[in-house]
């Protein structure tokens, strides 16, 4: 054995758990139990009808419903994004940002450009023919405008309140 060549082998592991945070997403699983949850969750799904009724049908012959399609598309994803902030509780994590103003600021200027949006909207069908595809999905899109309008303002009225009761606090 004295020619026997002797080899060394050097094992390591590494774990790659180093470099994961450990943090995890916080959801606030009653959120859609509040009166702000509901509202929230009405605006999401009446504003999808709204600008959905619209997209279907010839609406670029009609240039006021790109105004429609504008506010209806716009509100829904920020709505999309503060419902996300919701559920996760971002909130918490970003103290800086007045959330109870932000929130009153958003749903206040909904509530006036869905108003707009829904009159707009409601003005338009007479340029559709009666008993058509356009002409339904129009007059269904300004009904589902006129209840995103309500929502919003139920939203703006919960927001109001709870801005008020947070500038008495302090």
């Amino acid at each position: 054995m004295e020619g026997a060549a002797t080899r060394t082998v050097i094992t390591s592991t590494s774990s790659s758990t180093d470099n994961f945070s450990t943090s995890t997403l916080a959801c606030d699983r009653h959120f859609f139990r509040t009166a702000s949850g509901l509202l929230v969750f009405a605006e999401i799904v009446f504003g999808l009808l709204v600008w959905m009724l619209i997209a279907g049908t010839e609406y670029f012959r009609v240039s006021a419903f790109g105004w429609v399609m504008f506010v209806a598309i716009l509100y829904w994803v920020l709505t999309v994004i503060f419902l996300i902030i919701y559920l996760t509780m971002a909130y918490n994590r970003i103290p800086q940002v007045p959330w109870t103003t932000v929130g009153l600021f958003f749903n206040s200027s909904a509530t006036v450009m869905y108003v707009v949006a829904a009159a707009v909207d409601a003005a338009s069908i007479s340029h559709a023919v009666k008993g058509r595809h356009n002409y339904n999905c129009w007059v269904a899109s300004t009904f589902f405008a006129f209840l995103v309008t309500l929502c919003y303002a139920g939203s703006t009225y919960l927001s109001f309140k709870f801005w008020r009761s947070r500038d008495e606090e302090q």
